[in-house]
């Protein structure tokens, strides 16, 4: 043997050696309300071994030489915690942290809850929050056995979906997908489409989501166009230390319509799916893959659909202050377009003035095909005890291509953004949050009209760049906290001279023994969609044609809420809101054409109120969420006054859960009171929303057996013109984790 071979040799046994007689010393970081900490740094005092914390507030710390050792868990606007532990080779130690805030933060709330980020682009407690914010866990995701990110967050507060649509407070109505008024982040990052602005709620896959908060309310005084009503942010789970792995797959049926008459198939439509998860990580790198897909034969006559999806994440966690994470998203979707219901002569009709289950024969054969996807990436570092700072970049694209008889229509769409955000604590009770972010969309498409600066008249291609600045402070003044900030926003379109938009705001908390009581007050806006400017396409029977001089809508929106728990099983949360916007865009109709304009100013106003309930029964949990609503296009002298199309004036969601053991079984049942207004089809007729969803599960170690019956009592109803809402339907979910 070589001496080289020799050395090498020695160095492996020694190395070994250490390893052996090196110790792990694992715990958890929370907040004093019982909350994770995510990011919070741990560290063993002098050495250079550290971690941060993941989303669940867990962190590990290996090699850890035996002995006794002190640990410290920090995190900003909080008291540092130690703990002094002793190790010996090849043992595990506990070492669990409370952190309480610090006298930068003033005195702890009276009522706390978890920890959100997005209502100020930092981590506070979600009852620091200027503005209401739902949260809806994993925990929820997973009880309620959905497929997608909306299908629960429809249930929250003050939210309802219109075919795929988001409302929050009766913000969007429906515009089949165009232009909406809510902000979709993944990890704090944008994610609307770069041509129609619209979103895509099946990016991220349902397995890969932590939990999804809900701001309500303008937000664009930090993030800028499309938060005009409010803001929904998908986090993606963190990734744990060791191998980890989850298998989810999922079958259902259709029910049948209730009618004979209505029947347009012979056998019982299904959907099933498969997505399988594996992940590994150390505490220096770690990373996630997920795949998989599912099919549907749909309820109404010509909804087939094939939808494929694969996720991917990766961390590096060089030193304990910083965090790198690169992760992306892609989806493809084939289905066919059931358009609107069939009406009398327009298919076999069998002697009814409409059929809600058929489509017209001349839309038979209709397909699209759409992909789209994600990829971003993040550093993030905490410099000090007063200074954290994080950089973004992100790229997100969409395609789609519709299949139709006559003319084939197709789209691709990218939209690239940056950001460079910190937060700094300089004195004592005061927090500021400064950044600037840029974004650039672009699209290439047939149903758009062209660049009136491109001699391609056939294909349309227009981009919109986006230029911000912003900055918000946060001053303690005993138990009240006073936040103000503002957001500058500059636009041109295909390279045309620069529009700005200010967008301040105004808001505080305010501890007391009933509560904690918050006001606000901010500016909105949105940016017209390059769609909404520039589409040119036939939707029959209408005829839609561009508006280039389209100017971006805006909005003053305010709330008054409170947050208390009025007994030890008892917790509400009110708010009274009120937004006056003006210039609102909305589809203007004449005769058979269809064009958006700045037609509309509108009050929406309101009250919400939610209630968590632990009754005496042990095991049992109860939920109220009730919305009311005030929605009014005011009177001009280009526009009479009268309600808002698509808004319901009372929503109302009643939720129960009893666990026993290891088996569960709950409900919602959802109530919105029938829409005053509605477009396209006005003499239709409609009825109130009345759907009732059960649920049950067994869960017995790493697997669990989920059961969900939607629309229970298979209540035909529609929401939007002549289209089906979605009828009873049973699907089971099986999941085993590793």
């Amino acid at each position: 043997m070589t001496s080289s071979a020799l050395l090498a040799l020695l160095t492996a046994l020694a190395s070994a050696a250490l390893r052996a007689q090196s110790a792990v010393v694992y715990g958890t970081v929370h907040v004093e309300s019982g909350g994770p900490l995510r990011f919070a740094q741990v560290v063993v005092m002098g050495s250079n071994l550290g971690t941060l914390t993941d989303s669940g507030g867990h962190y590990r710390l290996a090699p850890v030489s035996p002995g006794v050792v002190i640990v410290r868990a920090r995190f900003i606007g909080y008291v540092p915690a130690f703990d002094t532990v002793s190790v010996a080779a090849g043992d595990s130690v506990e070492a669990s942290f409370v952190l309480h805030p610090s006298v930068i933060d003033g005195l702890p709330l009276v009522v706390v809850g978890p920890v959100v980020v997005t209502a100020a682009k930092r981590s506070q407690l979600l009852d620091q929050a200027v503005t209401s914010v739902a949260v809806v866990s994993d925990t929820e995701l997973a009880r309620r056995a959905v497929s997608t990110v909306d299908e629960a967050v429809d249930k929250a507060p003050g939210v309802q979906f219109l075919n795929g649509q988001v409302n929050i407070r009766g913000s969007t109505g429906y515009v089949q997908g165009l232009g909406s008024r809510v902000l979709l982040l993944v990890d704090g990052v944008p994610a609307n489409q770069g041509d129609r602005g619209g979103i895509n709620w099946d990016l991220v896959p349902l397995e890969d989501v932590q939990r999804v908060e809900v701001v309500k309310g303008a937000g664009s005084s930090l993030y800028g166009s499309s938060a005009f009503g409010g803001v929904v942010n998908v986090i993606t789970r963190d990734i744990s230390v060791g191998w980890h792995g989850r298998v989810r797959a999922s079958g259902g049926a259709y029910a049948n319509p209730p009618y004979d008459v209505w029947r347009f198939r012979d056998y019982t439509g299904g959907r099933e799916g498969l997505d399988v998860t594996g992940s590994y990580g150390t505490n220096l790198v770690r990373g996630s893959l997920t795949a998989g897909g599912w099919h549907s034969d749909g309820y109404r006559e010509q909804d087939r659909q094939n939808h494929w999806q694969a996720a991917a994440k990766g961390v590096w966690a060089p030193g304990p202050a910083t965090r790198i994470t690169a992760s992306g998203s892609w989806a493809s979707d084939q289905y066919e377009v059931p358009l609107v219901w069939c009406t009398r002569g327009a298919c076999d009709d069998r002697g009814l003035t409409y059929q809600p289950f058929k489509i017209a024969t001349q839309d038979t054969g209709t397909f699209t095909r759409s992909d789209k996807g994600y990829l971003t990436a993040l550093v993030e570092r905490t410099s000090s005890d007063h200074l954290a700072w994080q950089a973004r970049g992100s790229w997100l694209r969409t395609r789609f291509t519709d299949l139709r008889q006559g003319a084939d229509d197709y789209g691709i769409a990218n939209r690239l953004g940056a950001e460079l955000r910190a937060v700094s604590r300089p004195t004592a009770g005061r927090v500021v949050t400064v950044g600037a972010e840029l974004a650039r969309s672009d699209v290439r498409t047939n149903i758009f009209t062209g660049d009136t600066s491109s001699t391609d008249t056939v294909v349309g291609t227009h981009t919109q760049a986006e230029f911000a600045a912003y900055g918000e402070s946060e001053q303690l003044f005993g138990r009240a906290r006073l936040t103000g900030g503002a957001r500058v926003d500059y636009i041109a379109v295909d390279g045309g001279g620069l529009s700005a938009v200010v967008s301040p705001r105004l808001g505080g908390v305010l501890t007391t023994s009933r509560g904690a009581w918050r006001a606000s007050l901010g500016r909105g806006f949105r940016a017209p969609s390059l769609a909404e400017r520039f589409v040119s396409t036939t939707v029959p029977p209408f005829r839609v044609i561009p508006n280039p001089n389209l100017r971006p809508e805006t909005a003053w929106s305010g709330e008054l809420g409170n947050a208390t728990r009025l007994s030890a099983a008892l917790h509400a949360d009110a708010a009274a809101f009120w937004t006056e916007a003006y210039d609102l865009i909305e589809p203007s109709v004449n005769g058979s054409a269809i064009q958006f304009r700045n037609v509309t100013r509108a009050r929406l106003a309101g009250l919400d109120v939610a209630l968590a309930a632990q009754p005496p029964i042990r095991g049992l949990t109860a939920s109220l969420a009730y919305t009311f609503l005030y929605a009014r296009a005011l009177a001009s002298d280009s526009a009479p006054g009268g309600p808002l199309a698509f808004r319901p004036k009372h929503l109302l969601t009643l939720s129960a859960d009893y666990q026993w053991r290891a088996v569960s079984v709950g409900g919602d049942f959802r109530y919105a009171s029938r829409f005053e207004r509605v477009e396209l089809y006005s003499n239709d007729d409609r009825v109130a929303e009345k759907v009732l969803d059960l649920r049950a599960s067994l869960e017995q170690g790493p697997l669990s057996v989920r059961c969900r019956l939607a629309n229970a009592l298979n209540y035909i109803y529609n929401q939007v013109p002549r289209t089906l809402a979605p009828v009873r339907t049973l699907s089971v979910t099986l999941t085993w984790t590793y």
